[in-house]
């Protein structure tokens, strides 16, 4: 069998690379969605959830390019159509979101699905012995699970 530029498996690493692209298709409906709750959101806190949104946003900007280049180091392709993103992200759109509490609602569900997808790929990408991938996403996953956490408590 053949090895990519970082000795693993090339055969083995399209399954990683599978759940990879998923994962970017799904961050990139996230982070759609979290930019039209930072330009739409009303109400009374305003001000605290468009500056928090757009935090998140520009993490998942950073995430976004990281998990492409986890892909092209695995020998693959990132995908890069806004129409690939739709067909194969695991978080729906989310239009016309505007009350603050709602908005809220749809980061946590949005985290919540991240959080399940990167579970998975960790899971693919430890049985091929892909350390990197798992890393990746497991670091991804402990700082969502803390954001789920306190946009449930602004929820009450």
């Amino acid at each position: 069998m053949s090895t990519n530029q970082i000795g693993l498996e090339k055969a083995d690493m399209s399954a990683v690379i599978s759940q990879l692209n998923g994962l970017l298709s799904s961050y990139h409906i996230f982070y759609i969605n979290v930019r039209g709750y930072h330009w739409n959101v009303k109400g009374e806190h305003f001000f605290s959830l468009h500056e928090k949104f757009e935090e998140l946003y520009t993490s998942l900007q950073v995430q976004i390019d990281e998990i492409a280049e986890r892909v092209l180091t695995l020998g693959g392709t990132p995908l890069h159509a806004y129409s690939d993103f739709a067909h194969n992200s695991k978080i729906s759109e989310d239009k016309n979101v505007h009350e603050g509490a709602t908005c809220v609602k749809g980061v946590v569900s949005g985290l919540q699905a991240l959080i399940a997808e990167q579970r998975h790929v960790a899971s693919v990408a430890d049985s091929l012995e892909d350390q990197g991938t798992a890393d990746l996403v497991a670091a991804y996953v402990q700082e969502q699970e803390k954001l789920v956490w306190m946009y449930n408590a602004f929820l009450g």
